[in-house]
């Protein structure tokens, strides 16, 4: 009998100190991929004299690679959860390891490409709904705010505070971000910027949501105050020092669904000092901003068939204007790949930022900046499982740079087909074609000529 109460009572002090445990909901989400691709040439540049007096061509390049993202929310209640993420095996199949150091993996990771090729964890934040509304705590994906358009969700993430309070339709949204910290800390204080007083980046994000029948309208003003340039550095020539930037960004946004039509919209317009300098600073002119994106995107749904529009500009820097940023500052983000090869962010992580040209010309796979892009695409769905599309784009740049011989990025045509082989994993078949613009040339005057490239593609993906 008394072995019948004490382990009646070791259960029940078992039940008593698990009970904290016992109340924690746990609901994870995953995406695995692995993909194989084959593109003709890593840069549209046909090839370049070196110093040795060789001619260098570019080869092509062939690999598997892969991904794991696991994503997992510790419910403690109804209205409070641990947000967690991690990026583990982003590796290529065979492949050479990266060495050790503090590359954050081309800023799409918290993490450096060494840790992500393990594991690493981007993401760790609060999310609390009070009665007052709801916070979010920790460090959280960074720059998302209405369509797809100039987002970085899978970019590096930052630590922010950010607050949303439901008033009927109205949503009210308030954020803060910390980009850059400098403070003096126990793994600064050797740096000669830990020496100084505010040298940090932060960002400061207001704006709102209105809900209405079919769609959705927002906007956001963003205040990004970069003090990292403050404070003098050697001599009063260093024109690269010794300035604040205060950069304001209006970002409108809308989505509606008209009958068979979904149509979503953004703008985003730059303003304020892109280089105020503080004191005297030999040669320095005071630089400001005036910078436009606009995107526009349709897609219309008739059945086993659809079809639909996307068109973007992004203002371009002016080269007459040197105390005025007219572009650059203004990227259509990392979220969108609207290419299998031009300007198609996944492209550039896996196969490098190569130099597609000399000079100017930038390299074909990076976040879109000083363009005019349209895409026309459409597909058909003969089965619920099967999608074939088709896209044509083409994009020039809308300002071009002195001794370029031309302003044409050039048109792809993307041809893919998905097949969901289950509801959770899904293969994807794709080829691309770039008639490679001029542009890509660079300043080289009659220099290296520009070829044109294309890319086969296929790619598993397990998400559940």
């Amino acid at each position: 009998m008394k072995r019948f109460w004490l382990v009646l009572l070791s259960l029940g002090l078992v039940m008593a100190f698990s009970a904290s445990a016992f109340a924690v909901d746990v609901k994870v989400g995953a995406e695995y991929y692995a993909t194989g691709v084959y593109l003709n040439k890593v840069t549209v540049w046909d090839g370049h004299e070196s110093d040795l007096g060789d001619y260098t061509h570019y080869p092509s390049t062939a690999f598997f690679y892969q991904r794991l993202r696991v994503g997992t929310d510790f419910i403690v209640s109804p209205s409070l959860k641990l947000v967690t993420r991690f990026d583990a095996m982003e590796r290529i199949w065979g492949g050479q390891r990266s060495t050790v150091g503090t590359d954050n993996a081309a800023g799409t990771s918290a993490g450096t490409r060494a840790e992500n090729e393990n594991i690493a964890f981007d993401l760790a934040y609060i999310d609390y709904t009070s009665p007052i509304g709801e916070f979010k705590v920790g460090y959280q994906p960074d720059v998302v705010w209405g369509t797809v358009f100039a987002d970085f969700g899978n970019g590096a993430p930052a630590g922010q505070i950010q607050y949303f309070k439901n008033v009927g339709q109205f949503t009210f949204a308030a954020l803060y971000a910390k980009e850059t910290d400098k403070s003096m800390s126990a793994v600064s204080a050797t740096t000669q910027d830990a020496t100084r007083t505010d040298r940090d980046a932060d960002s400061y994000r207001i704006g709102g949501i209105y809900n209405f029948k079919d769609g959705e309208a927002g906007a956001l003003l963003i205040w990004n105050r970069d003090a990292t340039n403050r404070g003098s550095r050697g001599n009063n020539q260093d024109t690269d020092h010794n300035y604040l930037s205060n950069v304001y960004v209006i970002d409108p946004y809308v989505k509606a669904k008209i009958g068979p039509i979904a149509l979503q919209a953004e703008a985003q317009y730059y303003f304020g000092d892109s280089k105020k300098y503080e004191g005297y600073v030999l040669n320095a002119t005071n630089v400001s901003i005036s910078a436009l994106s606009v995107f526009i995107d349709a897609t219309a749904n008739f059945g086993m068939f659809y079809g639909g529009l996307s068109l973007a500009y992004l203002s371009g820097q002016d080269t007459g204007k040197e105390d005025q940023v007219t572009g650059g500052i203004n990227t259509a983000g990392l979220d969108w790949n609207p290419c299998l090869i031009l300007f198609n962010n996944d492209l550039r992580y896996w196969t490098g930022y190569e130099p597609s040209g000399h000079g100017y010309a930038p390299s074909i796979h990076q976040e879109m900046s000083n363009a005019w892009f349209g895409q026309l695409r459409g597909g058909v769905k003969p089965t619920p499982q099967l999608d074939v599309m088709l896209a044509v784009a083409y994009a020039q740049a809308d300002k071009k740079p002195y001794d370029v011989p031309g302003g044409t990025y050039g048109t792809e045509i993307d041809l893919t087909g998905t097949y969901k082989i289950t509801n959770n994993l899904s293969y994807m078949l794709g080829f691309g074609y770039l008639f490679t613009g001029d542009f890509f040339k660079g300043d080289c005057d009659g220099g290296p000529r520009v070829v044109d490239d294309f890319i086969l593609i296929n790619k598993l993906t397990l998400s559940f």
